[in-house]
């Protein structure tokens, strides 16, 4: 089974996507399965696990109501407030249904990343520690000191990195991201998305070069068995189409690697983690 472990679907008259501006023209519009489509088709990807996109519990139950209506949606993993003092009863009620698969902590939308290791937030994700829950860590690459604190408060955490911790791609910078990353990879339980690149590589003048040593660092650290291949779909379309996406991702590809390898990365990794 081949599967894109991270992409998004909105409809616009929802209302709560208020990051998606008219400004950002190539966005600002309804995104579907039936968009998808030709493009999974293209790759011969079965399934997608898809992410919020907007941080409410409706969009999460918009999306796993979308699930139960398109076959190719192996999982959602949906938003949850871990500052709502309610947020074990809002678990518990998504958790209910068969295709959520977890949630995800927006680190990158916080203005202050050592919010994580405030006690009740340390103390939450050690409860979802213990239940073995996969939880998506979306952070830019200067927040990561905290998340290499957090992980050692706490680290049973099953967690996966989005966007390989989005390090500044444009100019070319790789530390202190490279070593911060080698230490987050030190914990077994951590998972890596190989996704989200392109839009932070400069939009219109990215060559697929740019991205070789954050790619290949990132598989020498986590190994083929801890990594997912992602599309970001359609925020990718910012900067490139899916097309596009797909070859960055496989150009990059150490040359020993096995067929098995290939297929870690591009869906069995993703199910094991999600326990599909």
């Amino acid at each position: 089974m081949r599967i894109d472990a991270h992409q998004h679907y909105w409809k616009m008259d929802r209302g709560d996507y208020g990051w998606i501006t008219p400004e950002l023209s190539v966005l600002y519009r309804d995104f579907l399965p039936s968009d998808l489509q030709p493009h999974l088709e293209q790759f011969d990807i079965n399934k997608t696990i898809v992410v919020q996109a907007a941080e409410t519990l409706e969009e999460t139950a918009y999306l796993l109501a979308l699930s139960e209506t398109s076959d190719t949606i192996a999982g959602v993993v949906g938003w949850l407030d871990l500052d709502d003092p309610n947020f074990l009863l809002h678990y518990k009620k998504c958790k209910q249904h068969p295709k959520y698969v977890g949630f995800r902590v927006m680190i990158q939308e916080m203005p202050d990343a050592r919010a994580i290791l405030q006690p009740h937030f340390v103390e939450a994700l050690r409860y979802f520690a213990e239940e073995n829950v996969p939880v998506d860590l979306l952070v830019v690459a200067h927040q990561l000191e905290p998340v290499v604190e957090l992980l050692e408060q706490v680290p049973g955490l099953r967690a996966v990195i989005d966007h390989i911790a989005k390090p500044q791609i444009a100019a070319g910078v790789i530390e202190p991201w490279s070593s911060q990353m080698t230490a987050i990879a030190q914990h077994p339980n951590i998972y890596c998305k190989i996704s989200g690149m392109v839009t932070e590589a400069h939009h219109t003048e990215w060559k697929a070069e740019d991205f070789t040593k954050y790619i290949q660092h990132i598989l020498t650290i986590f190994g083929s068995k801890r990594v997912m291949f992602g599309s970001d779909w359609p925020v990718c379309l910012l900067a490139g189409e899916y097309e596009d996406v797909v070859d960055i991702v496989t150009q990059a590809l150490p040359s020993h690697w096995t067929e098995e390898d290939k297929s870690r990365l591009f869906g069995l990794n993703a199910k094991e983690f999600y326990k599909l």
